[in-house]
């Protein structure tokens, strides 16, 4: 039988067509490349731009803040590629004295964008990143590499830049008319999760600590009792506007979702834990209840990890 008679159609243009129409669709479902877009940088305040992810993913929110006489940038894209975009776009907004970077944890996306950066610019870093690079190293930029050919072109000789200045709770940054904090609230998304809030213009840059999705447990070292401990200091910052590593930028009502789904986690845990469910059992009971509660935000798979850490928690 002739392709064109399986189909049920006469001609082969008209079979080429419908190969045609299908590789197209196959492109369209494929994941847009992780590159951080040039030209694309939005003002959110008096010194705060942010080039937006586009809710690609592997792309973060980046953020540059300008004084008069410095600029922090944060996080860098993933690979030198990217961070030679990210530099581009800084330098459209001014050539201050000082530069620096800090990222919001060393996850690939976040990190590796940093060694395009010249030899000049001063690397901020918890000493919980560093403690998380020691340990883990490049390991989860290898699964990325292992995942598309352009990510793996991405990060190729891609590495950690070292840290210029390093702290333990906080750093504080004068850049010029604007002041900084750079707060470790790790145990959460990664041991060394670091939030940014710019103080005179009341923007926090949260990294993957509140965002508008299922919170990702990516670390042993993830505890619910520390990431809501870090979203009480947060809160208490008093933020206007809320920058998360990836997706839509929000306010307080963000950060208050996540500490109510982290609250009902940790309550329903201890409940069934004191009922005899085993760990797989709440975490199977959770993943239902949860996304049914949540049902617009993504990457529900995620409630199954969070639940098990909650179960391990609970007393």
């Amino acid at each position: 039988m002739r392709m064109s008679e399986a189909l049920g159609v006469r001609g082969p243009l008209t079979v080429l067509a419908l190969v045609f129409a299908a590789a197209a669709a196959a492109a369209q479902q494929a994941p847009p490349d992780p590159i951080v877009r040039e030209n694309t940088t939005v003002k959110i305040s008096d010194h705060v731009y942010v080039i937006p992810d586009n809710s690609v993913g592997a792309v973060p929110n980046v953020g540059i803040i300008v004084g008069t006489r410095g600029m922090l940038v944060i996080d860098t894209g993933l690979g030198p590629r990217n961070g030679q975009t990210v530099l581009r776009e800084a330098g459209k907004l001014g050539k201050p004295a000082e530069l620096y970077i800090v990222t919001t944890h060393v996850h690939p996306e976040h990190d590796l964008g940093a060694g395009a950066f010249p030899a000049s610019a001063k690397m901020i870093r918890a000493q919980n990143q560093i403690r998380d690079i020691d340990e883990f190293g490049l390991q989860t930029a290898k699964t990325f590499a292992s995942r598309t050919p352009v990510m793996a072109q991405l990060l190729e000789g891609a590495d950690f830049r070292k840290a210029d200045i390093t702290f333990d709770k906080e750093h504080r940054l004068d850049l010029g008319g604007v002041r900084v904090q750079i707060i470790s609230v790790g145990g959460t998304h990664t041991r060394g999760d670091t939030a940014i809030f710019v103080e005179d213009d009341n923007v926090l840059f949260a990294g993957d600590v509140v965002m508008q999705s299922f919170p990702a447990f990516a670390s042993p070292y993830a505890r619910v009792g520390a990431w809501l401990d870090a979203l009480d200091r947060l809160e208490a910052l008093k933020p206007v506007r809320i920058v998360p590593s990836h997706g839509p930028m929000g306010d307080l009502a963000m950060l208050r979702a996540w500490r109510e789904y982290f609250k009902t986690l940790q309550s329903r845990a201890r409940e069934l834990k004191a009922q005899g469910r085993t760990a797989y059992e709440v975490a199977e009971t959770l993943q239902a209840e949860l996304q049914a509660k949540y049902p617009k935000w993504n990457q529900g798979v995620r409630v199954g990890p969070a639940a098990r850490a909650a179960f391990a928690e609970a007393q």
